[in-house]
């Protein structure tokens, strides 16, 4: 799968932006979907307007397929996906509200990966090597057990009242390549998750 949004929908974390990046706009004449398209024979594009871009491949599950998720209110969005059971890494987008939700599961069971491109858009996939031709060293893993919306930014849902921090990684030649986002446990986010009913809007809060 892939996914590129713009940085005004979902805004790229500045510690994923390495110094000597090597990257290229992603959504420029639709470059990465088609290097995405010529890789993964039979893919399907689906062009989200000024908001992006996303795409995914036939030989896997469709992700366009309609899903239910269990009315879980009066409980927020963090504790919705803590008990979400199995292995996932699943990207959502609401075009209505213009907002994104983006999540992986506490094992990192399943690959995933996100980076910047040169014009600070957001991008996704699975597929590091898909990823590595925009956004060259601006990449990590995506954070296992956490999940990132266009309001909230980067959020652990195992530990939601703590902050998170940023830490370089550095490849085998002594680069600087993105960051991977670990749990502060001494620094609390201020305020508390509130309970919210069924009929809540995450995307306003989180």
């Amino acid at each position: 799968m892939l996914a590129i949004f713009d940085k005004t929908v979902a805004k790229c974390p500045e510690a994923l932006q390495s110094p000597l990046s090597g990257s290229n706009s992603a959504l420029k004449d639709g470059f990465l979907a088609k290097h995405f398209g010529s890789v993964h024979s039979g893919s399907v594009t689906v062009n989200l307007g000024s908001a992006g871009v996303i795409a995914y491949s036939l030989d896997k599950q469709n992700p366009l397929l309609p899903r239910t998720l269990r009315d879980r209110g009066p409980y927020p969005a963090d504790q919705v996906v803590r008990d979400i059971q199995g292995k996932y890494a699943f990207i959502l987008y609401d075009s209505t509200s213009n907002a994104t939700f983006i999540a992986a599961d506490a094992d990192g069971s399943v690959p995933f990966f996100w980076g910047a491109d040169s014009e600070e858009n957001l991008v996704l996939s699975d597929d590091v090597q898909i990823l590595q031709q925009a956004c060259g060293k601006s990449f990590a893993p995506f954070p296992k057990g956490c999940f990132c919306t266009t309001t909230g930014g980067l959020r652990s849902f195992e530990h939601p009242l703590n902050e998170l921090k940023p830490v370089p990684r550095v490849d085998s030649s002594g680069q600087i390549c993105g960051a991977t986002f670990k749990v502060d446990a001494e620094t609390k986010k201020e305020g508390g998750m509130p309970r919210v009913g069924s009929a809540y809007d995450w995307s306003s809060s989180y």
